[in-house]
């Protein structure tokens, strides 16, 4: 069995209305995706860091959007639009149509997905491959609901900066933890306590399923639960965040009070024209490291004075 899709492009005020008018009209689904997704052009607007803090003020829905509609194969294209037409009150539309075979929709959603090398020593495997250096340290993690699976810049360079510190016996704050990735990380790299905070219960709930399936003990807290006196009054040796350059500024007394002296910060989600601004305001109470980059995204390292 084949399917046929549709797709329309739409608007952020039209998006909604044409993916609700297509179910109504007897799509089998319907979506709507970034029109401009993996361009330079492509906006983020579910949380993951991104500069959308400072060009997109409204939530929720892109500015050019392709709704795609799941039909059957023998799907009249032409009626279908004409209804559509009626229905939203919109005189015309630009689309397209493809026709899809039936397959292994899992298979073809993990295909996707390979295991990626960070450095040498740390690789991060979806749970359906093998590990390609079994010696390394392998973080097996899947494609979830919270941010981090290791693909975007902002969470690599993170890692690599981990891999590169000592980390032995250390203990490890890892705030905003997304899926848990830098706190298990952390862990495999030897660091002891390790804590991941997060205010998305989602975040948590994700990040404790994670370690467990890593086989490491880290503890995950909600941000209104977590309090950092249970470690140590004096603060973590490392301090990692990866979050939106905004969360940052916000949070940069906070970020200072649970780093110890002479203890590291690893700060990312920042994009190059955001970095002074951060530089500037954790100088306050850190000896700020030259930034490194990949990419359009910033790493921001530290040490506690």
């Amino acid at each position: 069995m084949a399917w046929l899709l549709l797709k329309i492009e739409a608007t952020e005020q039209t998006a909604d209305a044409i993916s609700d008018s297509l179910m109504d009209i007897g799509a089998l689904s319907a979506s709507i995706e970034d029109a401009n997704a993996e361009t330079p052009a492509e906006q983020a607007i579910f949380g993951e860091p991104s500069s959308r803090d400072i060009h997109y003020p409204a939530p929720g829905i892109w500015q050019h959007n392709i709704v795609t509609a799941m039909f059957d194969e023998e799907a009249d294209v032409a009626s279908i639009i004409r209804a559509l037409c009626t229905e939203t009150g919109i005189g015309s539309f630009n689309y397209s149509t493809e026709t899809i075979a039936e397959q292994d929709w899992v298979r073809a959603t993990q295909a996707q997905f390979d295991p990626i090398k960070i450095t040498d020593k740390l690789w991060i495997v979806p749970s359906w491959h093998h590990a390609p250096s079994p010696d390394a340290i392998n973080i097996v993690l899947d494609p979830g609901l919270a941010f981090g699976t290791g693909s975007h810049p902002t969470t690599s360079l993170c890692l690599e900066w981990l891999t590169r510190q000592n980390l032995q016996n250390q203990s490890v704050l890892d705030y905003g933890c997304g899926s848990g990735i830098l706190a298990i990380a952390a862990k495999k790299l030897g660091a002891m306590p390790v804590v991941g905070v997060d205010i998305d219960a989602q975040a948590v709930i994700a990040s404790n399923y994670n370690a467990q399936q890593n086989q490491v003990s880290v503890d995950f807290y909600d941000a209104d639960s977590f309090n950092h006196q249970m470690y140590d009054a004096q603060g973590f040796d490392v301090v990692v965040a990866n979050i939106l350059s905004s969360a940052l500024m916000v949070l940069a007394p906070a970020l200072a009070k649970y780093c110890k002296i002479g203890g590291k910060l690893a700060l990312s989600g920042i994009l190059q024209e955001q970095h002074e601004l951060l530089i500037a305001r954790y100088s306050e109470w850190f000896n700020m490291d030259a930034p490194i980059q990949k990419d359009a995204w910033i790493l921001l390292t530290g040490t506690k004075r």
